[in-house]
């Protein structure tokens, strides 16, 4: 059984599962095909993927395009910010960004849909999440979006992250091509 709360942007959705907890720790189903699919969630993943990170490091806001992914989010040990942004331009939440944190005593999962960057600073002395993805990685369809961009105004938690190569130097959100999904 879980639970799926809707959040301001299209599509993006915050999913508790449910939790037995007792003096000898707990048990979970952190994916049931058959409940997300009463939920209207996507139940054809292709991926999982297991990231570690320390405090302060940030990772996005990251999206692939044009073989789009969708990615189920969840928190191992530690805290992180999660974010989405809308860059569908066509949106009418186009550059409207979503934040949330997750941490592994939470239990929150993050479902974000394809059309969405996505990215996350760690809050804790470290971090691991996992996360599903609908569509493979393809190193040729990778991109990104500024994490700083004023346009966007993410409210980050950290003031002076550390970040990839690669981030430091993302396109700006008025940068990027019309993007469908």
């Amino acid at each position: 059984m879980i639970t799926v709360e809707e959040t301001p942007l299209s599509g993006v959705m915050v999913i508790t599962p449910q939790v037995f907890q007792d003096d000898r720790g707990f048990f979970l189903e952190s994916f049931n095909a058959e409940c997300f699919l009463k939920e209207g969630l996507p139940v054809d993943f292709v991926q999982d993927n297991h990231s570690r990170s320390v405090r302060g490091v940030l990772r996005g806001l990251h999206y692939q395009y044009p073989a789009w992914q969708g990615k189920l989010v969840r928190v191992l040990v530690g805290e992180i910010f999660d974010v989405v942004v809308d860059i569908r331009r066509q949106s009418s939440t186009f550059g409207q960004w979503f934040g949330i944190h997750l941490s592994a005593t939470d239990f929150k999962q993050l479902w974000v849909p394809p059309g969405y960057a996505h990215g996350f600073c760690v809050v804790s002395d470290m971090a691991e999440m996992a996360y599903k993805c609908t569509v493979p990685y393809l190193p040729s369809d990778d991109a990104g979006v500024r994490w700083n961009d004023p346009e966007i105004g993410i409210e980050w938690p950290v003031n002076d992250p550390v970040l990839s190569a690669k981030d430091q130097v993302a396109p700006l959100l008025a940068e990027l091509d019309d993007l469908s999904v």
